[in-house]
């Protein structure tokens, strides 16, 4: 092979370089462009015709590697209100460290929507510039875990494919529902039966974290929708104005869908002069600095198996899913008294 290439005159092309190997034109593009495409050893005939003729591709377009990046693409969202943000933070700290002790590096970027996120991935690994991806923020009608698939792009997802169970990929995800039951059931063994409820309006994990708390206030007594109030904006602004207006209505507790929409409910109550005993989500240095009980995410659990179904999957394995159960952290709550 290598005495034919050498005869090639003149700069040598994907054309020509394909007659001379005897294949398609198509079948040394895939080569550059698409490897998952063609056998191993078209891919190892390919490439060494390549290195043997001196061929370089036009600006733009794929370089042939024989070693892979060793790099997972992370998009980067913003910090937001500064406290539920802090669970992005140490998750991004906790899935850099695992994919290191693996050998790999997370590459991180930044997108403006889930459109360009996917553009920005598609061009990243068809550079050969990542080897896969991790999603994260999924949401109801999410497009980007579809187009990675049509794409051949391998990822996992941080969170379900809400709303379609039956998702061709793998993904982790903590179960919010449980979250909440655990926090209501705490309240109830208290003594409480006037749970209220605060959460972001917001289907798929929003929807979760509220759903654990009506299950746990099934039967207590007064009806459930007398006692929530769904926010449009997850801020403590928000959460204090809530808080107030369930207290009016009877509530003795509150269970609240984030720590920021808690740790307004529990500054307004403390400015009125109440005790009312409020349970938040996340677990976050705020909640922890003001002796609030929470919600804690196994952020760190959640990480490691990201990396390891990323590093294990090939093209024939099964899609895995896996929800991890969080747990409560209680701060400040007493029995009730009536």
């Amino acid at each position: 092979m290598g005495d034919g290439a050498a005869r090639l005159e003149g700069r040598p092309t994907l054309g020509s370089l394909a007659r001379e190997l005897g294949v398609s034109r198509q079948t040394v593009s895939n080569v550059l462009n698409n490897p998952e495409l063609v056998t191993e050893s078209t891919r190892r005939r390919v490439l060494a015709a390549l290195e043997g003729t001196g061929y370089r591709p036009a600006p733009g377009r794929r370089v042939p590697h024989t070693q892979r990046p060793m790099a997972i693409a992370l998009r980067l969202y913003p910090a937001g209100d500064g406290v539920n943000g802090t669970l992005m933070d140490r998750f991004t700290h906790r899935i850099t460290e695992y994919a290191q002790q693996r050998g790999y590096r997370i590459s991180l970027l930044s997108a403006r929507d889930a459109a360009d996120e996917v553009r920005l991935l598609s061009e990243l690994h068809h550079d050969w510039a990542i080897d896969a991806a991790v999603l994260t923020d999924t949401y109801a009608g999410d497009p980007r875990p579809g187009l990675l698939v049509q794409r051949s792009i391998p990822f996992v997802a941080f969170g379900r494919p809400w709303g379609d169970e039956a998702a061709a990929h793998s993904w982790v995800d903590v179960d919010g529902r449980a979250g909440t039951l655990a926090a209501t059931s705490h309240l109830r063994a208290l003594g409480h039966t006037r749970i209220g409820y605060i959460g972001p309006e917001a289907p798929g994990v929003c929807d979760d974290r509220r759903s654990g708390w009506r299950d746990g206030v099934a039967g207590a007594g007064p009806d459930p929708e007398d006692l929530q109030e769904v926010v449009a904006f997850d801020t403590a602004r928000v959460g204090a104005e809530a808080a107030r207006r369930l207290q009016a209505r009877g509530a003795t507790a509150l269970v609240c869908g984030s720590d920021t929409l808690a740790f307004g409910a529990v500054t307004a109550l403390r400015r009125a002069g109440t005790t009312l005993p409020v349970i938040g989500f996340d677990d976050t240095p705020v909640a922890r600095a003001l002796g609030i009980s929470s919600v804690a995410q196994p952020v760190e659990a959640a990480a490691q198996r990201l990396i390891d179904i990323l590093l294990s999957e090939g093209p024939a394995t099964r899609p895995r899913q896996v929800l991890l159960e969080p747990h409560l952290v209680l701060r400040n709550l007493e029995p009730f008294v009536s």
